[in-house]
């Protein structure tokens, strides 16, 4: 037993630093878009709903420096977020929702990959981050698939979409998830995700009062 928990430790270490080295050797941007309207939430401020004894955008934070340096925020209004010291962007293209602010988050990106999240999120996790840069590589970005579909604000998308994405919007093709048909978006499935966690904890969002009340 001695012998099985130290193996897994020196296996949770390696990970570990194969994870740090990785985002050393090719660095990588991470913005938190937090530009919507929460309409099912009264229009209250998401990022600022308290998990766990601290607002979920200062979790994201936390979270997502272990990661990077280069953290952002895309938002109108730059004066909500002025308590955490971070670049706030206003959409480039306003008015396209979501995929204006993952367009925003790489037009302004200074990286070659950008990891994407939405403001209600409060569960991130480092290594399950990592590992979507890790798979972005190799193609024009990775997102999380389960058998509800893909998490296109919990990926990392290359910079280089941009472009992509830019037609997208002109076009007046604004779901986020149709982005798999004009990119290669390589997938982090639900069998690998069960190796970071419980998926119903890593994907939880709040889009309601009762989302919320269920994650307290």
């Amino acid at each position: 037993m001695n012998r099985l928990m130290e193996a897994r430790r020196n296996q949770t270490t390696y990970s570990c630093l194969c994870h740090d080295l990785a985002m050393r050797a090719h660095p990588v941007g991470a913005a938190i878009l937090a530009g919507g309207q929460a309409r099912r939430f009264g229009g209250r401020d998401k990022s600022r709903l308290v998990v766990g004894g601290q607002p979920i955008i200062v979790r994201q934070v936390e979270v997502l420096q272990r990661i990077t340096p280069d953290v952002c925020i895309v938002a109108a209004d730059a004066a909500r977020f002025a308590d955490l010291s971070l670049p706030v962007h206003a959409d480039v293209i306003p008015g396209a929702g979501a995929m204006g602010g993952v367009y925003t988050a790489l037009e302004v990106a200074t990286s070659d990959r950008v990891l994407v999240v939405a403001c209600d999120l409060p569960f991130l996790d480092e290594l399950m981050l990592g590992r979507l840069v890790e798979l972005a590589a190799a193609a024009d970005g990775a997102w999380v698939r389960t058998p509800g579909g893909v998490e296109p604000l919990l990926a990392c998308y290359r910079r280089e979409a941009r472009t992509t994405i830019r037609a997208q919007i002109l076009n007046g093709q604004l779901k986020l998830a149709e982005l798999g048909g004009v990119l290669r978006m390589a997938e982090l499935g639900a069998g690998e995700l069960e190796r970071f966690g419980p998926a119903a904890r890593l994907l939880a969002n709040i889009n309601t009062p009762d989302d919320y009340a269920r994650i307290q």
